[in-house]
């Protein structure tokens, strides 16, 4: 169990260095995107820039983003397998930045589980045990111990092309739980097995982590985990934090616009709108209505003395309602999901996302339908045109 705290925390990669890596990724007919927004200076490319965090001790928390923020990369300078260009790296009070990896008391599991496949499940669990020296009868027990809270006791005695995706990482976990490290390091463990067992190694990852109680650092591109497993959240975009906070509060409190439509399935629905104030008090107006918005949000608005403005406003679509009157749209997709229908309804020039709960009755939206839109104060969150921030926050 250990605190990590990374301070002003940077990664550059020299321009040579990224031509060398999208070449050998050209030779294995590996992918070679192009990410235009990362920051490029004429020491490189900043992969990662002023990565400040504090993890407390037992604290689970997951970094999560788009493919190429620099999520991945920050997890691999905690390890030590990736060099710090600038900033400090601590683990347990102790500086860690020249520390070799294997000083540095943490365990990672890969994506690729990365098992021996010539060793069997037991050996693979066992095999760093045997390179401190540990004496053999503790070895058998802190594996028995590991195999037995990840349920694959009986398959230790097999090798891992006899195993499922899921057993593998299983016992890629189980490797790192008999080191009993301080830091627990996982790099998207997840994101080679079918929704069906991810959902089910999701829930035992939870299990786990109340049953072994240490400091994890969890690396997703998938909000659904973040949000499922976080004690915080650290949402990464072109290598710099967007926001940090409870799954909680960067579900209801977006810091900006990016935020807002990556956190929550389906993604929160955006309109051209603007920001009055009549009376001392705010409303937002759109599409020929006008909505109050709620006291919480007029304290915070004016707190920070908000002038009125043409906004970005964003609704999620379990909170935008069906009714009477209000915003004019048409269906064109009715999807449904069981206990709500998704419609996909063309309004403002948007294509809008409503959540509707069938409540066990047929689903009666067909495409071409009119209907009108409404959404209450307290659930709208207005964003800055110039900024995309959050104009509460």
């Amino acid at each position: 169990m250990a605190t990590v705290v990374l301070k002003d925390v940077k990664k550059i990669y020299p321009h040579s260095d990224v031509k060398q890596r999208k070449k050998a990724k050209k030779e294995k007919g590996e992918s070679t995107e192009k990410r235009n927004n990362l920051l490029v200076t004429e020491e490189g490319v900043v992969a990662v820039q002023e990565f400040n965090l504090e993890i407390a001790d037992k604290e689970f928390i997951v970094l999560v983003g788009p493919s190429g923020c620099g999520k991945s990369t920050t997890l691999r300078m905690i390890a030590g397998l990736e060099e710090i260009s600038g900033g400090e790296l601590y683990i347990d009070g102790k500086y860690m930045n020249d520390t070799a990896p294997k000083d540095r008391d943490i365990a990672m599991v890969f994506q690729n589980y990365a098992l021996y496949p010539h060793m069997t499940v037991r050996e693979n669990m066992a095999f760093s045990l045997k390179l401190k020296k540990v004496p053999k009868d503790e070895i058998n027990r802190k594996v028995e111990e590991a195999a037995e809270i990840l349920d694959i006791t009986q398959y230790l005695d097999r090798k891992p092309k006899a195993l499922s995706g899921g057993q593998r990482q299983r016992v890629a976990i189980g490797r790192a739980i008999v080191r009993n490290p301080k830091v627990f390091l996982m790099d998207e463990p997840l994101s080679n097995l079918d929704a069906k067992l991810r959902n089910q190694m999701r829930a035992e990852i939870i299990k786990l982590r109340q049953r072994i109680d240490t400091t994890f650092v969890y690396v997703t591109h998938d909000q659904t985990e973040a949000m499922t497993l976080g004690d915080r959240i650290v949402i990464m975009k072109d290598g710099i934090i967007q926001q940090i906070g409870t799954p909680q509060e960067v579900f209801d409190h977006p810091s900006n616009l990016f935020v807002a439509g990556f956190i929550g399935t389906p993604q929160m629905n955006f309109f051209d709108a603007k920001l009055t104030k009549k009376e001392d008090k705010y409303f937002v107006e759109l599409g020929g209505i006008c909505v109050e918005l709620s006291p919480d949000k007029q304290e915070r608005l004016k707190a920070k003395q908000v002038a009125p403005q043409n906004v970005t406003l964003g609704i999620r679509p379990d909170h935008i309602a069906l009714a009477e009157s209000g915003i004019k749209g048409r269906v064109d997709v009715s999807e449904m999901m069981g206990s709500s229908v998704h419609l996909h309804i063309s309004a403002e020039g948007k294509d809008v996302i409503v959540i509707v709960p069938t409540n066990g009755e047929v689903a009666k939206y067909k495409m071409g339908d009119e209907v009108c839109l409404s959404f209450e104060g307290n659930i709208a969150h207005v964003f800055s045109k110039e900024t995309e921030k959050n104009l509460e926050w």
